[in-house]
């Protein structure tokens, strides 16, 4: 039987390979591996002749992966993740796991579901330290090197492993001093009269448009006053009295309480969002598995 050739690139040239893809340049990949960008470059070179392919096209401001390089790639995340897991393992019979995760959370339902509870994972888990990234762009995994994002809507992503967290439920909600001043709509019809605020998607620039049950149908909130980037200002801008918006009910049970807000048309609000928990198709660490672990065990009820 023979026996496979073992391949020639140490883990010190996959590793700058790895990194060169994540921050697309030589020189941000040296800042990570505390080496000269000199020494990356020719890790990569290296290992472009060892392989026989070309795996970056390179440009004056930045490098990208050619097809090639984006399959070896993955491979190689593969084959490192399942070194580190070993590695958690072993140290594992020594104590809990340890090390750091990287997670991109939403202001939405981070803020309201995944932050809250957070002071009990690190008290339960001390030697786990967390990277907590709070915004509403969707994050490279490769490029930016994170390990877990919470992400609202579908996953169609065949490369990501989705834990679905659950569907939150929707609602339309005016501040009372609103209401005084334009009354309270009766129906969907009634909209027409009521100043609407619209969320504009970061991404693509597409007004996120309203769900209704009973009937069911969308529609695109039509109003004077838009808000970019993030749902949190759907809020203030509703307490602020300048127009009827549409958010999840778990970002405004404070705001219900307290009275800075009421809901309107609560006949038609039976719809729904999902969010999910992604990560890329690789073993996971023992610490990066006890971060899923948790936040699936907080899935929205």
């Amino acid at each position: 039987m023979t026996r496979a050739a073992l391949p020639e690139a140490s883990l010190s040239t996959i590793l700058a390979f790895v990194r060169t893809c994540e921050e697309g340049s030589f020189t941000a990949a040296a800042k990570r591996l505390h080496v000269t960008p000199a020494a990356v470059s020719r890790s990569v070179a290296r290992l472009e002749a060892q392989l026989g392919v070309r795996l970056f096209r390179r440009t004056t401001r930045q490098l990208r992966s050619t097809p090639e390089g984006e399959r070896y790639r993955a491979r190689c995340v593969e084959a490192l993740a399942g070194l580190a897991e070993a590695e958690a393992e072993l140290r594992g019979r020594e104590g809990p796991p340890r090390g750091r995760v990287r997670l991109s959370l939403p202001t939405t339902l981070g803020l309201h579901h995944v932050v809250a509870g957070l002071a009990g994972f690190t008290d339960a888990h001390p030697e786990i330290a967390l990277d907590v990234q709070i915004g509403n762009h969707t994050v490279d995994f490769v490029r930016e090197g994170f390990d877990l994002a919470v992400r609202l809507g579908r996953i169609e992503d065949a490369s990501l492993v989705a834990r679905k967290l659950g569907d939150a439920p929707l609602g339309v909600f005016a501040s009372p001093d609103y209401l005084a001043r334009h009354g309270r709509p009766r129906s969907l019809e009634a909209l027409a009269d009521h100043e609407q605020l619209a969320f504009v998607l970061p991404r693509s620039g597409r007004v996120l448009p309203w769900l209704f049950a009973s009937p069911s149908v969308e529609r695109e909130p039509r109003g004077r006053v838009r808000c970019l980037d993030d749902p949190q200002g759907l809020v203030a801008l509703a307490e602020a009295g300048l127009g009827l918006c549409q958010i999840y009910r778990f970002m405004v049970t404070r705001s219900l309480a307290e009275g800075r807000l009421v809901e309107v048309l609560e006949r038609h609000a039976d719809r729904t969002r999902p969010f999910s928990l992604v990560y890329p198709k690789a073993p996971l660490a023992p610490h990066v598995r006890a971060v899923v672990d948790w936040i699936v065990r907080r899935k929205l009820r």
